[in-house]
């Protein structure tokens, strides 16, 4: 069955053009002026943007943490990544330490089985290579099976955290085989003393968990990180980049020609705090996400890099828990407090509102940000663009839409917004995954058996 889009303009990374959009099954068949409408199904998309459907190349869904499950299986996670405009969401498998990477691939491959309505792709979180690092051949393994990325975490000791060495061993052969080493940059062994002072002084609220993680253990960790692929010779990706003294590492780093990229969230562009944790009611336990929310001052050198193109992508972190009784596990104490926000369904409603109709980026340069450097990063050349030829994933998006942002509409499984009330100026209406409508009139539409697993390239983050 073909269908076509007409009247809209098709709005790509590097251009903006009235045309029509023929779809044909899962892909772009034509993109041109005035393609007839006969013996096709047709959608008016006057007054509407076309553009390629948004990837967040961030997300934890259904992921054991802190004693609990984050709130958001990968049903309810990628329907509300549709509901927003996301077509293409990149999770996380973990490995448990004493566990090989083959057990975790298995764990989350059986997470997403007939519960995925969006396209999927999976990075390896590298915990362990077991005894004399018998299991580094796994990272071969996990490249020839389309996942070309690997997690490593210079935070949370004694789960997640591994040490400088074991990352020399896993960026030295992720070089070798073109694969990109995504770092969740803080350093841990630091950080976990001063959490235990505040701790020991009783304080103990939610506040408290943002105070405990300086800037400055994100930035020297961001500068390490990048030192020790430099040594590797390898490409490296800084996961949530939320300040202005980690921002200054990438920038030294990519003055020199070093193969250093990163990311930031929504969070960090627009929440902040003085306003969300000022250290006054258990409530700022909904902010309580790594790393932290940072003072409004980190803000304007975020956003002007995005604009120049020094962060290359915003993704979320998606990874949510429900207030009511698992943000509650930390109730006495911030650092059991579960860790992390939701985000997924509202990523494109603030980066257009806060970017676009700010003026700060340009509509190119948020489809850049929001789709096409994640589909050239993350080796997806299918994904990424409005041209015959790559999937069919298509967001028909409403720039005159106003929408109030809050809990009680939305498709999240979590019982809050971290932008409650908010009112923002554009919105997904129509979204295609794959030439399937997903969403329609901003309404899910879709079924959980849709979405499949994508086999990625290996390409070191797209450097030439």
């Amino acid at each position: 069955m073909t269908t076509l889009i007409q009247n809209g303009t098709v709005l790509n990374a590097d251009s903006t053009t009235r045309a029509d959009v023929l779809i044909d099954g899962e892909t772009i068949l034509a993109v041109a002026a005035n393609i007839p409408a006969a013996n096709h199904q047709v959608i008016d998309a006057t007054n509407l943007l076309v553009m390629p459907g948004g990837i967040d190349v961030h997300t934890h869904l259904d992921m054991p943490f802190g004693g609990t499950v984050s709130a958001d299986d990968y049903f309810t996670g990628t329907r509300a990544a549709a509901v927003g405009g996301t077509t293409t969401v990149i999770d996380f498998a973990l490995q448990a330490r004493g566990h090989t990477m083959r057990e975790a691939l298995e764990i989350w491959r059986a997470k997403a089985a007939g519960k995925a309505c969006i396209d999927y792709s999976l990075h390896m979180a590298v915990t362990d290579l077991g005894p004399n690092n018998q299991n580094l051949a796994e990272l071969d393994q996990m490249v020839a099976e389309g996942i070309p990325s690997f997690k490593l975490f210079m935070a949370y000791p004694s789960v997640l955290m591994i040490d400088d060495g074991l990352m020399f061993k896993v960026m030295e052969r992720a070089a070798a085989l073109d694969a990109l080493c995504l770092i969740h940059a803080e350093n841990g062994s630091v950080i976990d003393i001063v959490v235990s002072e505040f701790l020991a002084r009783g304080e103990t609220a939610p506040h408290f968990h943002a105070l405990s993680r300086s800037p400055l253990a994100e930035a020297e960790a961001t500068h390490r990180a990048i030192a020790i692929a430099e040594m590797a010779g390898a490409s490296v990706y800084i996961v949530h980049l939320s300040n202005a003294d980690a921002l200054l590492a990438l920038h030294h780093a990519r003055q020199k020609g070093l193969r250093a990229l990163a990311e930031t969230c929504p969070q960090y562009l627009v929440l902040s705090l003085e306003d969300q944790m000022p250290g006054r009611s258990w409530d700022e336990a909904k902010y309580v996400f790594t790393p932290p929310l940072r003072e409004k001052k980190n803000q304007a050198p975020l956003w002007q890099a995005l604009a120049s193109g020094e962060l290359s992508v915003v993704s979320t972190d998606h990874c949510p828990f429900r207030f009511s009784d698992q943000k509650s596990l930390g109730k006495e104490d911030f650092s059991k407090i579960p860790n992390g926000g939701p985000g997924i369904e509202n990523r494109l409603q603030i980066l257009w509102h806060y970017g676009v109709n700010s003026g700060i980026l340009t509509p190119q340069q948020f489809v850049a940000l929001a789709s096409a450097e994640p589909a050239r990063i993350f080796g997806m050349p299918t994904k990424g663009a409005i041209a015959p030829g790559k999937d069919a994933d298509i967001l028909l998006w409403d720039p005159a839409a106003d929408y109030t942002i809050t809990a009680a509409t939305q498709s999240m499984a979590t019982d809050y917004n971290m932008f409650e009330g908010w009112q923002v100026r554009g919105n997904a209406k129509h979204v295609f995954s794959r030439g399937l409508q997903v969403v329609a009139d901003a309404k899910f539409i879709g079924n959980p058996n849709h979405g499949r697993f994508l086999k990625r390239q290996a390409n070191a983050g797209g450097f030439a």
